[in-house]
């Protein structure tokens, strides 16, 4: 499997200042096949990657669709032209299989050699395929964000059959011709490595807005019965990988040693199976004690961390854990599956528990936490210092820049 390079961006405090005269002239294009927050992190990262590039100097674009999950389509007042200080362009899309927009080829063709870079995100999507075959026909270089698609699991789930087919035919070829492909931890980069496809990898952690506290009476004065009670809170898009039914099954063993928690879980996903979810917890005889939220966003999603005392997200696979970041900013403590890729920098900074998951272990990490005030406050003082210092928005926006710029100087040569 030779060809791998692997370029590890220094941390925030090696970086040199912006040349804010190069970056004036540094033109980047997004492509990405949702914006629709009914995504998750990837919806939301990218709104907080255009923000910190653009205030860093550099003219950004974001090539997107209209797609607000299965058979939706944004509203037009969902879809402005420019947003966190970059422009958008919004192709109609046809057919949810692989978020299909055809508008958003001639759009391509017509505009993307007057980008420097194109950062392509997410893999086994239509824009992506298209963006990064135009941007090798126009001879512009690009850079591929695989999103946790060539991890094992990423890999493995939905339709795996056709997706190592396309692997074969379609991805591979687009990530050997890449200039970088960018991974946003380590623990991703290694599973990807494992195909055995040449590529020039490259590791930069996604960044995170600094947040205002929150107010913890917005959420508490909606639950009353959360006061004076302990808060477990999961906070993520709901979706099989996430490893909610293991943590149900975990959080009942806890009821008759820790009667005062409860456990409160905020996200939305499909309504079958947020219904599966509500029905497992009814089974397990502790409906009454999980709060259910949905999605929670602004004051509504700072109160939830202001209010909670540990933070849990037992994946089976994260490629990066953007609510991970999130939650330790708020100076929560974690406890995190196995398959979250920054579980182990987090356990390593003494900011959280790293978890098999399976609901016995998930059960036990959580007692840990539950049952010493002194570890929760620790870890959480610990895990605040960790993440301002390694997952600032400003950090990401300085890595990123030096790919781009390295990426911009070397443009011409033959990347394939």
């Amino acid at each position: 499997m030779g060809g791998f390079s692997l370029s590890l961006c220094p941390p925030h405090s090696n970086l040199q200042p912006l040349n804010s005269l190069i970056l004036k002239t540094l033109k980047i294009l997004y492509v990405i096949p949702s914006v629709s927050h009914v995504h998750g992190g990837p919806s939301h990262v990218i709104a907080v990657m255009e923000a910190a590039v653009a205030e860093a100097g550099a003219k950004v674009t974001t090539a997107t669709t209209d797609d607000d999950g299965p058979g939706r389509r944004l509203a037009i007042n969902a879809r402005p032209d420019l947003v966190n200080g970059a422009k958008r362009f919004y192709a109609r899309k046809w057919f949810d299989f692989y978020s299909i927009a055809p508008g958003i080829v001639p759009w391509l063709w017509r505009n993307v050699r007057r980008f420097d870079v194109v950062h392509i995100h997410a893999l086994f999507s239509f824009s992506s395929v298209a963006a990064a075959i135009v941007a090798r026909a126009r001879g512009v270089p690009y850079i591929i964000r695989p999103l946790g698609t060539l991890t094992t699991y990423g890999v493995s789930q939905r339709r795996p059959w056709l997706k190592r087919l396309s692997l074969a035919v379609i991805e591979g070829p687009i990530i050997r011709a890449s200039a970088a492909a960018h991974f946003t931890s380590k623990a991703e980069w290694d599973e990807a490595a494992a195909l055995g496809i040449p590529l020039r990898g490259v590791v930069i952690p996604l960044g995170v807005e600094e947040q205002q506290p929150g107010d913890r009476q917005v959420l508490l004065g909606d639950f009353p019965s959360l006061e004076g009670r302990q808060r477990l809170l999961f906070l993520s898009r709901l979706d099989p990988k996430k490893n909610v039914e293991g943590l149900l099954r975990a959080f009942a063993q806890l009821e008759r040693r820790h009667a005062r928690a409860n456990l409160v879980i905020a996200g939305n996903g499909p309504a079958a199976y947020v219904a599966s979810l509500k029905e497992l917890a009814r089974s397990l005889g502790i409906a009454q004690r999980v709060v259910w939220l949905g999605h929670v966003e602004g004051p509504r999603k700072s109160a939830a961390f202001a209010a909670a005392d540990a933070f849990v997200l037992p994946s089976f696979s994260e490629n990066f854990g953007i609510a991970v970041v999130e939650a330790l900013l708020a100076g929560l403590p974690c406890v995190l599956g196995r398959g979250v890729a920054i579980a182990k920098d987090v356990q390593k900074a003494g900011a959280g528990l790293v978890t098999a998951p399976e609901p016995d272990a998930i059960a036990q990490a959580l007692e840990q936490l539950l049952g010493d005030d002194a570890l929760r406050r620790d870890m959480g003082a610990r895990g605040k210092a960790f993440a301002e210092r390694q997952y600032s928005a400003r950090a990401m926006a300085e890595r990123l820049i030096a790919l781009y710029e390295d990426i911009r100087s070397r443009r011409g040569t033959n990347v394939a």
